[in-house]
C-alpha cells in the first residue's frame, strides 16, 4: 500500500470519527485548510463526493460510509498484521485506544491508565470516555470498559466485576411516601429515572421465582447521568435503580435503603471487551490483564476503590 494511500485512510477514519474538520486536523497536527484541502483531493481522487458539508460539521455520503468501513477494516487488519509480527517479542508497545464510560472513566479507568503507563512507558495509550457504546472496529479503538454485557456478540469479552443492581430511596423519601412492598406499587411513587443507551425509557424489570414483572414508572426528574440521580436521590427526590458498585457506601451509612430486597434486577457487571481476534498485541493483553488484576477480589458490600486518591481540586 502506497505512504499516501495509508495516510488517506487514516484522515477519514478520523474525519468519520469526529464529524468535524477541524477537530480531525487537530488531531493530525495540521490546520483546518489543511485538512480541508486533503479532503477535496481524496474526492478528486475517487472522483465521488464523499461527505455533506456545513458550517460546523460533516456527514457521510452514502459512498462515504462504504469508504469508511473499508477504511477502518484495512487499518485494523494492519495493526493485527503489526501486531502478530512484533508480538513474539514480548514488550508491550505502540498505540492503545481504549473507550470508557464518562462518570466511571474519569474516577476509575484513568486512574488505572495512569499506574499501566508508569509500567509500560512504550505504550501510548489513548482514553476516550463517552456516554455511549461505540462501534470499536470502525471508531478504531482496541477495547472498551463498560458496565453491561457487550452490544456486540461477535466481540470478545472478560468479565471484570460482578455487579448487582438494586432499588433504593432515602431514608426521608421513604418515611413520608412510605415503602414500596411489590412492584406494581411503583406506580404511585416518585421514581428518580436514570436514561441509559437505548434502554426503554421508565421500564424497571423485577424478578422473583422465575418471573419477571415489567413495570412502568415516572417522575419529576430524569437524567443520562448516573451521579446526577444518585444525587437526587440522596436529596430524598425519589425512588432509584443503581448499581452495587454506586451504592454500597451509602446503604452502609445508611443514607439510602434498599426497596424490595427480595427482587432482582438485571446485573451491571464489569466487563473489557474487544474486537475477536486470534493475536492479542502484547499491550492489549498486558492491559486487560492489569485491569483484571485490580477487579478480581472485590467484595459485595464494599466494591473496590479507584487506584489511588485524587487530591480536590482547589
Amino acid at each position: 500500500m502506497k505512504t499516501d494511500t495509508a495516510s488517506e485512510l487514516v484522515f477519514f477514519v478520523l474525519l468519520g470519527k469526529h464529524g468535524n474538520l477541524s477537530a480531525t486536523a487537530r488531531e493530525l497536527g495540521i490546520t483546518p485548510p489543511a485538512a480541508t484541502k486533503r479532503l477535496a483531493q481524496l474526492e478528486q481522487r475517487l472522483g465521488v463526493r464523499l461527505v455533506n458539508r456545513t458550517t460546523r460539521r460533516v456527514s457521510l455520503t452514502s459512498e462515504g460510509e462504504t469508504y469508511l468501513r473499508h477504511a477502518s477494516r484495512i487499518l485494523a487488519e494492519i495493526r493485527d498484521m503489526e501486531d502478530q509480527v512484533t508480538s513474539s517479542r514480548g514488550a508491550p508497545k505502540g498505540l492503545l485506544r481504549v473507550n470508557t464510560t464518562l462518570g466511571f472513566g474519569r474516577t476509575v479507568i484513568a486512574p488505572l491508565v495512569s499506574d499501566y503507563a508508569r509500567l509500560h512507558p512504550d505504550v501510548e495509550v489513548q482514553l476516550e470516555v463517552t456516554d455511549r457504546p461505540v462501534d470499536l472496529v470502525e471508531q478504531g479503538c482496541d477495547l472498551a470498559v463498560r458496565f453491561g454485557a457487550p452490544p456486540d456478540s461477535r466481540l470478545s469479552a472478560r468479565r471484570l466485576m460482578t455487579n448487582r443492581r438494586f432499588l433504593c430511596a432515602s431514608p426521608a423519601y421513604l418515611d413520608r411516601y412510605g415503602t414500596p412492598q411489590r412492584p406494581a406499587d411503583l406506580a404511585s411513587h416518585r421514581c428518580i429515572i436514570h436514561r441509559q443507551n437505548d434502554d426503554a425509557y421508565g421500564v424497571w424489570r423485577f424478578t422473583r421465582n422465575r418471573e419477571t414483572e415489567a413495570v412502568k414508572v415516572s417522575g419529576a426528574l430524569g437524567s443520562n447521568d448516573g451521579d446526577i440521580v444518585l444525587g437526587w436521590a440522596l436529596d430524598g427526590h425519589g425512588v432509584l435503580v443503581r448499581s452495587e458498585w454506586d451504592l454500597a457506601k451509602y446503604l452502609e451509612t445508611g443514607r439510602l435503603r434498599r426497596v424490595l430486597p427480595s427482587y432482582s434486577l438485571a446485573p451491571a457487571d464489569l466487563f473489557v471487551y474487544y474486537p475477536s481476534r486470534h493475536h492479542l498485541s502484547a499491550r492489549v493483553r498486558t492491559f486487560i490483564d492489569f485491569l483484571a488484576l485490580h477487579f478480581e477480589t472485590p467484595s459485595p458490600a464494599r466494591p473496590p476503590k479507584p487506584a489511588r486518591a485524587r487530591p480536590s481540586p482547589a
